[in-house]
């Protein structure tokens, strides 16, 4: 999975009787420490206004048709306040910028205090906050309240931003794949479909028939098939698993791509069995997690709502999300349990390359052999930030949180792909998921990001998001 960093616009806001030299240096430090970031950043022509920075709404109008112009090229505004701005200006050239914008304010010097070099953009932070305010300007603000973009904390401030910034953008005009009907007995995975569009998300349903008519049509010596079968043979290991199952997992792993192509998905949410198992003879899960594993959120059992959380978390995080149960507790310790799923969990994730196997609980029903696909493995240990996502009453409902994965053992006879999570007070995030209604799923990802991914569904999407606290 690739992190396409965000391009930031520039904003720099000024007050004309603070002298120039300041906006010059302010234009010359921040693209500098962007690029080094590895972030592109744009910037209004110097001449366009005086000394290149926003004042008046003259020149907010300047700089919002700036915007307009390079609509699509950036993700967020970075608004920039090397002495104490205007907020009128401010107001005219970015209440319509439809991106996320990070106030940042320069700090003052102790022996820099005289008219010749004082910012005062301490207060004038505030006041372009508040006005901000006044105005239904959704902003991001953080600790200190002056920074340097010359600082590590400025470098931290960036970091954090930016994924406020891919989660908005990725969430924006998101499409999502329903693929085939909702099991039957899992109504867990309910959703309401116009309270998604309505958040701008849009869902495109496809029958499983529709799948399974295209794998029988694939070419096995094509172009298309034998890129696929290189793929997923390098991901996982095969010794095990016969070679018809390959054939029609491969076959499933080009029919899947050719209706995200064609439909232009952002994420999936398949409807993973019986039908896989009972009609074709394979379980999906080595192509869900392959797909994962470049960043296309794909949920089983046509969980939605997780599909949509997955999205979120790996656009936050650097690395992929996978979907996994709330199933097992580990022992007696309250603080821990396991996740787990057959085997959808993206390989970069995993305790090394996964081992295809059959479905051992469907084996149950269907008899053996006919589940080949299932990506067995262990989760790597590491910090992650979970969540999971409900429809309720025309909204979008989140909860977040954070843990991480330890190096405690699982029985090896334990199936699928699974870890165990520590979670300062599980309990209470158990009994919040149970008495609010949300799923027997849970979306993860690795780091902690769950702030990053908070702010940008909160602060600037308008969903409800909770993050359960110990004891309440």
């Amino acid at each position: 999975m690739t992190v396409q960093k965000t391009t930031f616009a520039l904003f720099f806001g000024n007050r004309g009787f603070f002298p120039a030299a300041l906006i010059e240096g302010a234009r010359a430090d921040l693209p500098r420490v962007l690029r080094e970031l590895g972030h592109g950043a744009l910037m209004l022509d110097k001449n366009a206004t005086r000394h290149g920075a926003v004042e008046t709404p003259r020149e907010g109008a300047i700089y919002a048709e700036f915007l307009r112009r390079n609509r699509g090229k950036f993700g967020g505004v970075i608004l920039a306040l090397p002495n104490f701005g205007d907020e009128t200006g401010a107001v005219a050239a970015l209440k319509d910028c439809g991106v996320p914008i990070l106030v940042q304010a320069y700090p003052d010097e102790l022996d820099k205090m005289g008219p010749a070099l004082r910012r005062d953009a301490f207060c004038g932070k505030i006041s372009i906050m508040d006005v901000f305010c006044q105005n239904n300007v959704k902003f991001t603000a953080l600790k200190p309240h002056t920074v340097s973009p010359l600082s590590e904390e400025f470098k931290l401030n960036v970091d954090y931003f930016d994924r406020v910034c891919r989660v908005v953008r990725g969430l924006k005009n998101l499409v999502v794949g329903a693929i085939g009907a909702r099991t039957t007995p899992f109504k867990t995975v309910r959703f309401d479909e116009l309270a998604l569009q309505k958040a701008g998300i849009t869902v495109e349903t496809l029958d499983l028939t529709q799948v399974f008519a295209g794998m029988e049509k694939i070419a096995a010596g094509g172009k298309a098939y034998r890129a696929k079968a290189a793929v997923l043979r390098e991901y996982a290991c095969w010794d095990k698993a016969p070679k018809a199952a390959f054939d029609k997992l491969v076959r499933l792993g080009v029919v899947l791509d050719e209706i995200r192509s064609e439909y232009q998905l952002d994420a999936l949410a398949i409807r993973c069995w019986t039908e896989m198992q009972s009609l074709m003879g394979i379980s999906p899960c080595v192509v869900m997690s392959e797909l994962n594993n470049r960043g296309i959120a794909t949920a089983c059992e046509v969980d939605v709502g997780n599909a949509i959380t997955m999205q979120a978390l790996a656009l936050a995080s650097d690395g992929p999300a996978a979907c996994l149960d709330w199933n097992n507790n580990y022992a007696e310790d309250e603080e821990k349990c396991i996740l787990f799923h057959c085997g959808p969990v993206p390989a970069d994730l995993m305790q090394g390359k996964g081992t295809i196997s059959d479905h051992l609980i469907i084996a149950n029903a269907l008899g053996k052999g006919k589940g080949f696909g299932c990506n067995t493995g262990r989760i790597a240990p590491g910090d992650c930030t979970f969540g999971s996502m409900i429809t309720e009453a025309g909204r979008l409902k989140f909860y977040l949180g954070q843990g991480r994965f330890t190096n405690d053992p699982i029985p090896p006879e334990f199936f699928g792909c699974a870890g165990v999570v520590e979670i300062a007070g599980l309990q209470d995030v158990l009994l919040h998921i149970g008495r609010n209604g949300y799923r027997h799923h849970v979306s993860v990802a690795g780091g902690h990001i769950l702030m990053s991914v908070r702010e940008a569904l909160e602060n600037y999407l308008g969903f409800q998001v909770a993050v359960p606290q110990p004891g309440l």
